[in-house]
């Protein structure tokens, strides 16, 4: 017979590692505060949660694995914002970045999650690190008000990944 596995977003006995990068931090304040409402709301105790600013996003996989590898944790969430600009830097950070939480995640027990917004501009970045959820207006050329897709907070969704990924992986 098949079995099937599954997680959940229920946190109530969770305990979570949240680090986030304090470059852009008008947006990666507004994912922490995305993520955390989103685990007390999903029932993890505020003493189950531990946040751990860093410097900029390259700094995130290194504490992301101190995190893991210390097996006081059932998820590690890394939030971040790399914008585009106008040199190659981004290029080498995101990519970086995204490389290294991929092998802490590979490499260690608990979920990491990659909560780290890689955008082109601000208004990008900005849109995903909303606190509504609801549909953006915009003005087209011709002054028509556009209506855009619905945007949410990406860290309340790494949040939600997080809670589910660490119940899918104590299932397996």
């Amino acid at each position: 017979m098949t079995k099937f596995l599954e997680g959940n977003d229920d946190g109530s006995p969770l305990r979570i590692a949240v680090v986030v990068a304090d470059f852009n931090s008008d947006i990666t304040s507004a994912l922490l505060d995305g993520c955390l409402q989103t685990l007390r709301d999903r029932g993890v105790n505020e003493d189950s949660i531990t946040v751990a600013h860093v410097p900029g996003a390259f700094e995130l996989p290194g504490v992301c694995d101190k995190f893991a590898a210390s097996g006081s944790y059932d998820a590690v969430i890394a939030l971040g914002a790399v914008i585009r600009g106008d040199t190659p830097h981004f290029d080498y950070v995101a990519g970086e970045c995204a490389r290294g939480i991929m092998q802490v995640m590979l490499a260690r027990k608990p979920p990491v999650v990659f909560g780290v917004l890689t955008t082109d501009t601000l208004e990008q970045a900005q849109l995903r690190a909303s606190t509504t959820d609801c549909g953006i207006s915009s003005a087209d050329e011709a002054g028509r008000e556009q209506k855009t897709s619905r945007q949410s907070n990406k860290g309340a969704e790494s949040a939600v990944v997080a809670l589910y990924m660490s119940k899918l992986y104590a299932a397996i």
